[in-house]
Formats: structure tokens, sequence, C-alpha cells
């Protein structure tokens, strides 16, 4: 093959490349991308509660019991999804925390009234300086953190019934041993 053939076949193969790393893209799970976070503490923070807006620290919330730290925001789909199987947990015993992630406090509440609020705190992280600590993606998001207060497991999207008992649930039940 002459040069001048084999330079009109190199944006082809260019594009053939591209093409196959984008799709590669597409097919990953951002479940597998592990926190950095990982066994390690949760940031130290100290934020506003939705419905009080007296500060409240993350070791005062996030020590002592397993926990389920739930970033959420009233401008996420998902997480209106969500929020019915989060009010089960609850009324099932679970801890579970809200970081209302770069959301109006006032839509939180109006939120929070119509759909039941599964949470034994609310923080408001306005601005998402926590988030941004915590290495958040997008809403929902939910961390599991031991009675230590260390991030044990890091779950991105909605967290239903099927990704509780095949996921979720059994970490839960091994912290609280």
């Amino acid at each position: 093959m002459s040069k001048q053939r084999l330079f009109l076949f190199t944006p082809l193969g260019i594009f053939v490349v591209l093409v196959g790393f984008f799709f590669r893209g597409l097919s990953l799970d951002p479940n597998e991308m592990p926190s950095a976070l990982l066994n390690k503490p949760v940031p130290k923070f100290s934020l506003p509660r939705l419905e009080n807006p007296q500060e409240t620290r993350s070791e005062n919330i996030l020590q002592g019991k397993v926990s389920l730290l739930n970033v959420w925001a009233t401008w996420c789909v998902t997480c209106r999804q969500e929020h019915a199987f989060l009010n089960q947990l609850k009324n099932q015993g679970m801890h579970i925390i809200g970081l209302d992630y770069k959301d109006n406090s006032a839509d939180a509440q109006r939120w929070i009234a119509e759909l039941g609020n599964p949470y034994d705190e609310i923080l408001v992280d306005e601005d998402g300086r926590v988030g941004l600590d915590l290495g958040v993606f997008g809403a929902p998001e939910t961390y599991v953190v031991d009675k230590q207060g260390v991030i044990r497991y890091k779950y991105i999207g909605d967290l239903n019934q099927k990704v509780w008992d095949e996921t979720i649930k059994p970490i839960v039940n091994s912290l609280e041993i």
C-alpha cells in the first residue's frame, strides 16, 4: 500500500479507536470507581440543619452507630425515586443522615413535608463544600459509615430494595456486630 493510501485511512483508524473508547466509557459502572475516602474517617465538617440553622458537627452525628450518609437534592430526579425506600429503611430503624446538596432550603423543606422525612438529621450543604470534601459526583450518593465515623462503602445512584439486599445490608450487618 502506498504512503498516500495509508494516509487516507489514518483518520478512519483514529475515528474507530475513539469510538471504541467512547463505548467502553459508556459501559463503566460509577460504583466500580473506589472512593479515595474508603476506610478513612468522614471529613470533619460543621453544617446547619435544615429545620434548625444551628450548626452541627460531623463527629456528633456520625459516631456511635452505623449510619447511612445520603447525599440528595430536590433537583435530583433519582433522589425522588429513592426517597420512599429511604422512608422504609428509617421505619426499620436505620440511622440515616441526609446531606441536602447544592439545594435551596425552602425547596428542601417542602420536599420533606410532601414526601416524609427518612433522616435523623438533615444537613444543608448549600455551596457543595462538604460534597467536594466527600468526593461527590452528583446525587444521589450514599455512604455507609461505621460506629467510629469511618466510611466503609460508597454507593452512587438509586438506593433501592435490590441494592439494599444484595450490597448495602450485608455491609451494615457486618458493621453492627
